[in-house]
């Protein structure tokens, strides 16, 4: 590690807590949930050129026109997730890693499919050195989510489908939940929760994410 990131590190812990109180600040209420993203070093998913960004309220880049979503959001999707008590979730779009590992620190299984082998692999270096133990990785269309490993009590989409695909809702466990970007030009966040052959949806929030893309990347 560098001095550069080695500072970083040494100051990370004081602005993580003022992130903290912005996401109390917008509505984030759990304990657990915020506990979780206190945890994480945000710095540690960005290239260092961004490391003194991390603990913005903002999605940063990472590569191949992805990005680290917005703290806010991450938070805000795994709150939602957590207050349905999942054991086994399902994530698609694993990205930098970032969203993973605030999962691992809440649930016992996460499993997580990513399209782009290069952004997966330094996800799984990331991980490995957070001792995430619990998380199991897959290079894969996240469109079609993971069905042999289903199926999942929660499942969390990190970029924009036009609309969720029938696949991903038969992942679902009944009463499991699903929380994902819905929409093109207009995205809006969606949960859905599987009452037996019927889905209920709300529609939550306003949002902005990268579009969910099919096919993987070498």
């Amino acid at each position: 590690m560098s001095a550069h990131m080695q500072g970083i590190g040494m100051t990370s812990r004081r602005t993580r807590l003022r992130l903290i109180q912005r996401l109390k600040d917008k509505g984030i209420s759990s304990p657990q949930v915020l506990d979780a993203i206190a945890e994480v070093p945000r710095h540690i998913f960005l290239d260092e050129a961004l490391a003194h960004r991390a603990y913005e309220d903002t999605a940063l880049p990472i590569g191949h026109n992805q990005t680290l979503s917005q703290p806010y959001i991450v938070a805000r999707m795994t709150e939602l997730l957590y207050g349905h008590q999942p054991k086994k979730v399902l994530e698609l779009g694993t990205g930098s890693g970032y969203q993973t590992a605030v999962l691992c620190n809440l649930f016992a299984e996460v499993f997580s499919v990513e399209r782009i082998k290069s952004l997966q692999d330094r996800a799984r270096e990331r991980l490995r050195d957070l001792k995430c133990r619990n998380a199991v990785l897959r290079h894969a269309d996240g469109g079609m989510g993971w069905p042999e490993r289903g199926p999942y009590d929660g499942i969390i989409v990190t970029a924009a489908p036009t609309e969720v695909p029938t696949e991903l809702l038969q992942q679902l466990a009944d009463n499991g939940v699903l929380i994902s970007p819905v929409g093109a030009e207009r995205q809006i966040l969606v949960q859905i929760v599987r009452r037996g052959d019927r889905f209920e949806r709300t529609e939550l929030e306003a949002v902005k994410f990268v579009p969910l893309l099919s096919g993987v990347v070498r």
